[in-house]
Formats: C-alpha cells, sequence, structure tokens
C-alpha cells in the first residue's frame, strides 16, 4: 500500500479564505527556506495556445513505498534540482505503509523551494464536482507557469487519452508537469515504472483520480 488516506486537518477561516474556498492542509514554515521567486524553469515546450510542458530529470521509485519521496523528487527535478530521495524520505515520515498525506510532501517542497510556494489542496469528496475541478486546472496551469510541478496523491483506477488504464488502489504520488488544451489535459510524471513514466490524461479524470486526498500545488 503505497499511502495511507489524506488526514483530514481542522482549518481555520483564515486559511479557507487564503485558498480562495479551497480546503487546504496547514500552512508549515516551521523548515521552509528563504522565498527565492520564481524559479528558472527548463522548458521543453511552450506554445501560445494552451500548452507547456516542463522538463523532467525522471528517476523511477527504488521500492513500492517511495512513491511520495520518488515523485517529490521528479517534481523538484523540473528546477534543477537533485534531492537524494532517502533523505525526503525521512523527512516525510515514509515507512514501508507508505506516505501518510499530502500535507507531509508540502514542507519538503516548500523547503527545497521557498516559503509558502506550495500549498496542499484537499479533494475530500469521493468524486471531484465541478467547481473542485476547475480549481485544479487553474491550479495546475498556475503552478507550470511558475516554472514548478504539482505533486498528487491519488488513488484507484484512471485512463488517458490513449486509453490505457492506470490502476493504484491502494494508493499512489504522481507529479504533473505539464499542460495542453488550456489545462484540460494535463501531464503525468509517474514514477512506478519506467516503462510508463509519462502519460497525458483529461483533468476531469485527474480529479477523481485525487479526489478524497489532495495534491500540492503554487
Amino acid at each position: 500500500m503505497r499511502t495511507d488516506l489524506i488526514r483530514k486537518t481542522a482549518l481555520t477561516a483564515a486559511t479557507i479564505a487564503a485558498t480562495g474556498g479551497g480546503i487546504a492542509g496547514p500552512a508549515i514554515a516551521a523548515h521552509a527556506a528563504p522565498a527565492e521567486g520564481k524559479p528558472a524553469a527548463q522548458v521543453q515546450n511552450r506554445k501560445d495556445h494552451g500548452q507547456r510542458e516542463l522538463n523532467v530529470r525522471y528517476e523511477a521509485q527504488p521500492n513500492f513505498y517511495y512513491c511520495g519521496p520518488a515523485a517529490t523528487r521528479n517534481a523538484l527535478s523540473v528546477q534543477g534540482k537533485d534531492i537524494n530521495v532517502d533523505a525526503m524520505a525521512k523527512e516525510m515520515g515514509t515507512t514501508e505503509a507508505g506516505t501518510n498525506s499530502i500535507n507531509d510532501v508540502t514542507p519538503v517542497l516548500n523547503k527545497e523551494t521557498g516559503k509558502n510556494a506550495y500549498h496542499s489542496v484537499e479533494i475530500s469528496s469521493p468524486t471531484a464536482d465541478e467547481k473542485q475541478t476547475d480549481k485544479l486546472r487553474t491550479d495546475i496551469v498556475d503552478t507550470v507557469d511558475d516554472g514548478r510541478a504539482v505533486v498528487a496523491n491519488i488513488a484507484g483506477t484512471t485512463t488517458d487519452t490513449d486509453g490505457n488504464t492506470h490502476s493504484f488502489e491502494g494508493g499512489h504520488y504522481i507529479s504533473v508537469v505539464g499542460y495542453r488544451d488550456g489545462g484540460h489535459e494535463v501531464k503525468i510524471a509517474d514514477s512506478a515504472d519506467p516503462a510508463t513514466a509519462s502519460y497525458w490524461m483529461s483533468v476531469d479524470n485527474l480529479a477523481d483520480w485525487i479526489a478524497t486526498r489532495g495534491y500540492s500545488a503554487s
């Protein structure tokens, strides 16, 4: 099992207001590095028709329970960072039961990227509604345009744009490293299997894949 369900976190009214009505995880800044501004991203492809991809220095996860650290490592690689997955696993509290929630990933992203560069967003319902899907699409576009990747905690089975099925009933972590069609389709970097290291899927399918869990975005 790659991860447990996202922990339910009590939120203050100020936190809810700051996230535009989205449900976010706790703002963790205790070990965050100073803000560095927008990173100098390695851009693979940028067009004027709602498309952008970031270069990923991909690495597969070394074992079945390191998907959280591996997804985070792949996400940070688009900023030119190369961080040891064992070190990240230790910071996230990753065990053979996996990485507990996206709220354990966000502080690591902020430590390496800059204070409050990332925040956690929860999709607590069994399936994502239109508002949650639109917010995910906007968050992905904004984050990728800032030269950063999104990290998402997913569970269940979904289908990519080529009709291939991806199933992680016990839970999994992935990186979102690009978008096209204005964010209606998104590019996934998946550490589980180098044979399917990347694929495209609709943002609607991704939102339902994240449902009951959460993601980390700018």
